[in-house]
């Protein structure tokens, strides 16, 4: 079987190694420049992994600043086959309620000031145009193991949702709110994008574990979201999100995935375009 080691990034709240055995920190420099923070190195139930801190140890770093090239490269060099991702979220649906827990399959990106290739035609960088294939962005076999951890955890989950993703750091207006409502979205969050798309470029499998902790603020008899309810609610729950991922982990680590990973690798390189070769 081919060896997995998994990437973890922690977002608000879930940014602490002491869930790793063997732990050990490691600061890393990349092409792309610093990633958030160190890399922490260790072992969850006997498997390889390595933990990001996406805003920083002490959440420093606001989302348009977290530089998402350097820490998937940082994963990617250290080994990673797999970059699973802890986040919180708003809720644009009333089925999706605070303290549950979401996979999402789709995104629809509201950013505007990101990059989010790392085949930008700079020195160092690799030679090409990517045009990355975005139809099925997170890895449905991740997910599948991520979400029967839940189901056997009896933890309340939505097996699917789409993503909106804004520029933050502010929350949504009403009227933007409700726009992303009728567009189809299910939850909203400011770091999946483009996170997730540079996972893709890099080959790996990405899968996220979304944490609803709010209605955003298109519910007109419902408080709006503020930094306050979201911790709250991430705080009371990260529990939850702790024990999903000491459940699943060796359950990723345990399928093979030599094939799922070449299929992923091929995909990459057809799809870069490069006229000067």
């Amino acid at each position: 079987m081919a060896k997995v080691k998994i990437g973890i990034i922690g977002g608000s709240g879930m940014n602490d190694p002491d869930i790793f055995k063997e732990r050990k920190e490691k600061r890393v420099s990349t092409p792309y420049g610093e990633p958030s923070d160190s890399l922490f190195l260790g072992k969850i139930a006997g498997v390889e992994c390595v933990l990001m801190p996406r805003h920083g140890r002490k959440h420093t770093i606001m989302p348009t600043d977290i530089n998402y090239r350097a820490n998937i490269y940082a994963l990617k060099e250290e080994g990673c086959t797999h970059v699973v991702v802890t986040t919180a979220c708003g809720s644009l649906k009333e089925e999706y309620k605070p303290g549950d827990l979401v996979f999402p399959d789709q995104f629809i990106d509201r950013t505007t000031k990101r990059v989010s290739t790392f085949y930008d035609g700079k020195e160092g960088s690799p030679v090409g145009i990517c045009h990355i294939p975005m139809h099925d962005p997170y890895c449905p076999h991740t997910r599948k193991i991520l979400i029967e951890a839940a189901k056997e955890l009896n933890l309340s989950h939505h097996s699917s949702g789409t993503n909106v993703v804004v520029e933050g750091p502010r929350f949504s207006s009403k009227a933007e709110s409700k726009m992303f409502k009728l567009w189809g979205g299910d939850i909203i969050n400011m770091t999946a994008v483009p996170e997730v798309v540079l996972a893709n470029e890099a080959g790996l499998c990405y899968a996220a574990i979304a944490m609803v902790t709010d209605y955003d603020c298109w519910r007109d008899d419902h408080e709006p979201v503020s930094v306050e309810s979201v911790m709250a609610i991430f705080k009371s729950n990260v529990a939850n999100v702790k024990t999903l991922l000491l459940a699943a982990i060796p359950r990723i680590a345990s399928k093979e995935w030599t094939d799922i990973t070449k299929e992923r690798q091929t995909a990459v390189a057809n799809n870069i375009v490069n006229h000067a070769s």
